[in-house]
């Protein structure tokens, strides 16, 4: 891989280079008439513009069609996630819109105007209407964008606190993830970096004297009851962190030093993910490419791969080192009875500190 980049490089210097030898010989007194574009060679590049017009439109149905996947937009597993994939889709519309027509002007004028001896294009020195037009239409979309984005943005991060929402400590650090639940009382004890005595097993930094801490119950994988709301509040030990809940799609970034937070209703469980049809189709294409790669493996006398399984996941999405590729913890969203017998089963913090 090292040597195809080296080669890769050189070549680009090298063009790069004899760019610039033409630039320069370009601007010499005394051009040549052969380095002068003829009236063929504009056509030929006119013909060529419209040519790459119709490659980038079927490069974009091709790419549409085969890896868009828009309806996968509908597996968001949050009470607000359709909302989010409403803003998506208006965006994709509206952008899409834009690129056809103003592709579509460029590459057209490129070839009715071409070059031509004898032929003089009309040249306009300003035209109010037109600058009126080409400003305020984009104002007029954007602000319609922005607007609904941020009431769609408002309504998503303005928890109901008299919903009871369980609350959620999500701890980040490179490169894992712990969860804390703030136990019977469902309020998370004080907490703060320089408190993390690994010797006593307090690896979140825990207040031992606060009574609100005492019951709470650290954990390397979050369980969510579905249909209740859940507010998660985020702190990272390090780096600057990114919180990404994609099926959910939240995302809030983990701040060393303060606490942020992001909260959701969570409306379909992990089992009822797994049973629909876009889910079934691509687990199933997963574990065919690992049953493929494990046989190379077996060969090669190394461990064939486990078959995959869904899971929600929480991701880090800020580069925040070297392991921040595998940054990951799974996510179960599951019913109530569910919920309460995996929690019952949970140590308290305070026994699980080493005296």
């Amino acid at each position: 891989m090292t040597a195809f980049l080296t080669i890769i490089i050189v070549l680009f210097v090298a063009v790069a280079i004899w760019q610039m030898v033409k630039i320069f010989d370009l601007a010499q007194v005394g051009v040549s008439d052969t380095q002068i574009a003829t009236d063929q060679d504009n056509k030929v590049n006119a013909y060529i513009m419209l040519a790459f017009l119709a490659f980038i439109y079927i490069l974009t149905i091709v790419c549409f069609v085969l890896w868009g996947d828009l309806p996968l937009l509908s597996n968001a597993a949050s009470e607000h996630g359709s909302e989010i994939d409403n803003l998506m889709i208006i965006s994709l519309v509206v952008i899409f819109i834009v690129q056809f027509i103003t592709q579509y002007l460029l590459h057209y004028f490129a070839f009715k105007y071409r070059g031509e001896k004898g032929k003089k294009a009309l040249f306009y020195a300003d035209n109010n209407t037109l600058e009126a037009i080409w400003t305020i239409i984009p104002v007029i979309v954007l602000a319609g964008l922005i607007i609904y984005g941020l009431f769609t943005w408002t309504t998503i991060m303005n928890v109901n606190e008299d919903e009871d929402p369980l609350i959620i400590e999500l701890y980040a650090q490179q490169f894992n993830w712990k969860a804390r639940y703030g136990g019977n009382d469902n309020t998370l004890g004080k907490a703060n970096v320089r408190l993390i005595d690994i010797d006593k097993a307090n690896i979140l930094g825990l207040d031992e004297a606060d009574p609100n801490g005492q019951d709470d119950i650290i954990v390397s994988e979050v369980h969510l009851p579905v249909g209740r709301p859940v507010l998660f509040k985020i702190r990272s030990q390090d780096v600057l962190h990114s919180a990404y809940m994609p099926h959910f799609r939240a995302q809030m970034n983990c701040v060393p030093g303060m606490i942020t937070q992001f909260g959701f209703t969570p409306v379909t469980t992990t089992a009822d993910m797994r049973q629909t049809p876009e889910m079934i189709d691509k687990v199933a294409n997963i574990n065919r490419i690992r049953a493929d790669r494990s046989k190379e493996l077996v060969a090669n006398g190394e461990e064939a791969l486990d078959p995959y399984e869904f899971h929600y996941l929480l991701l880090c999405n800020k580069i925040c080192g070297k392991s921040h590729y595998n940054m990951q913890m799974n996510i179960i969203v599951e019913t109530q009875e569910e919920y309460d017998a995996w929690i019952s089963e949970q140590k308290e913090f305070k026994d699980s500190l080493i005296k």
